[in-house]
C-alpha cells in the first residue's frame, strides 16, 4: 500500500520502539451485551467501567485487564495507540487505565490525535486521497437513504464528514441487502462492513493501517503489534508484524485468518485480557532483545 508522507519529520529513537495499535470495542473494551460471561455469577471477574454515556455505564474491562494495560503503557520504548472507528467525540468518552495515550487513531484512520488534538497535516492528507480516489460522501449517503427500508432502518448517521453508517434491526434486515450495497459501493471506491446492528460504508483509502504507519513513522517504531475483531480491522492486522484477533466477532464469523495473526482462546471480555497479555509479553521481549531490529523505514507492510 502506498504511504503518503506528512510534513512532520521522522524521529531517531535512542532505542527500538514497539508500536501497539489496538481496536477498542469488542477487542479491548466491552458493552454489557458483549461480555460473554458463561460462568456462574459468583465466579464472574470483577469489572471496571471505562465509559459512561448519558449518565449510564457503557463499556467495561476486567480489573485484571486494567492492570495489564497500565503495565503496557509503562513499558519502556512501547507506544500504545488506541485505534478505533469511533468519532473523536465517542473516543473521548473512554477513560482507559494507565498512562494517557500520546497518539490515538479515530474515525477508522481519518484522524490521528496527538495529545488529544487532531493533527491537521494528517487531515489534509486524508482529504486529498478521498477527493482523488472515491465517490463523494453525498452520493453514497443519498443512495443509502434511498435504498434503506424504514421497516428495519433505525438510524442513519454521518461520522466526522468522512463516512456513513446505518443502525438497523438485524431481525428484519434482508439477508442479501448488505451484499447488494457492497456491490454498488465497490466500483465507487467504498467498502461495506456489518458490525452488530451497524452497517458501515467507508471510503477504501480511509484505513486504520495507513494511520498506523504514519504514527510508526513519527515515533520511529521498529515493530508493530495490532489487534482487532471486525472486517474494518483486517487491514490493520495485515499491516502489523504480529497480530491477534478475538475468538468472536466479524473476522471470526468470516473465518478470516493470516499467518502472522493469532486467534485468542477466549471470547468476550476475557479475550481482551488475553490480548493485553500477548501485547505485554511481546513488547517486553522486544525491549530486552533490542539489537538486530530493522530500521524504522523497514516496518513490515503486508497485504
Amino acid at each position: 500500500m502506498t504511504t503518503h508522507p506528512a510534513s512532520a519529520p521522522s524521529p531517531r529513537p535512542a532505542s527500538p520502539v514497539t508500536l501497539v495499535a489496538s481496536d477498542l470495542d469488542r477487542t479491548l473494551i466491552y458493552s454489557a451485551a458483549a461480555l460473554q460471561l458463561p460462568m456462574p455469577d459468583a465466579e464472574a471477574p470483577r469489572l471496571l467501567c471505562v465509559e459512561v454515556y448519558e449518565g449510564k455505564p457503557l463499556s467495561y474491562v476486567t480489573e485484571t485487564a486494567a492492570a495489564l494495560l497500565a503495565e503496557l503503557t509503562d513499558t519502556p520504548s512501547t507506544v500504545f495507540v488506541p485505534t478505533t472507528t469511533r468519532t473523536r467525540e465517542q473516543y473521548h468518552r473512554i477513560h482507559l487505565p494507565g498512562r494517557a495515550a500520546e497518539f490515538a487513531i479515530c474515525a477508522n484512520g481519518g484522524h490521528i490525535l496527538v495529545d488529544g488534538e487532531s493533527d491537521r497535516d494528517w487531515q489534509r492528507t486524508v482529504a486529498g486521497r478521498l477527493a482523488e480516489e472515491c465517490a463523494s460522501l453525498a452520493e453514497v449517503r443519498a443512495h443509502l437513504v434511498a435504498a434503506a427500508d424504514p421497516a428495519w432502518l433505525l438510524k442513519e448517521r454521518v461520522a466526522e464528514d468522512l463516512f456513513a453508517y446505518l443502525v438497523v434491526d438485524r431481525t428484519q434486515l434482508p439477508p442479501d441487502w448488505t451484499k447488494e450495497l457492497a456491490a454498488w459501493a465497490d466500483p465507487r471506491g467504498w467498502t461495506v462492513s456489518l458490525q452488530g446492528r451497524k452497517i458501515y460504508v467507508v471510503p477504501r483509502p480511509l484505513t486504520k493501517s495507513a494511520a498506523m504507519r504514519e504514527v510508526a513513522r513519527r515515533t520511529g517504531a521498529t515493530l508493530a503489534l495490532a489487534a482487532g475483531d471486525s472486517l474494518l480491522d483486517a487491514d490493520l492486522l495485515l499491516a502489523a508484524d504480529r497480530g491477534w484477533r478475538p475468538g468472536h466477532g466479524e473476522l471470526a464469523d468470516a473465518g478470516w485468518n493470516a499467518a502472522h495473526v493469532e486467534v485468542t482462546a477466549e471470547s468476550g471480555v476475557a479475550a481482551g485480557e488475553e490480548i493485553l497479555r500477548r501485547f505485554l509479553r511481546t513488547a517486553r521481549t522486544d525491549a530486552v532483545a533490542g539489537a538486530g531490529v530493522p530500521a524504522p523505514d523497514s516496518l513490515t507492510t503486508r497485504r
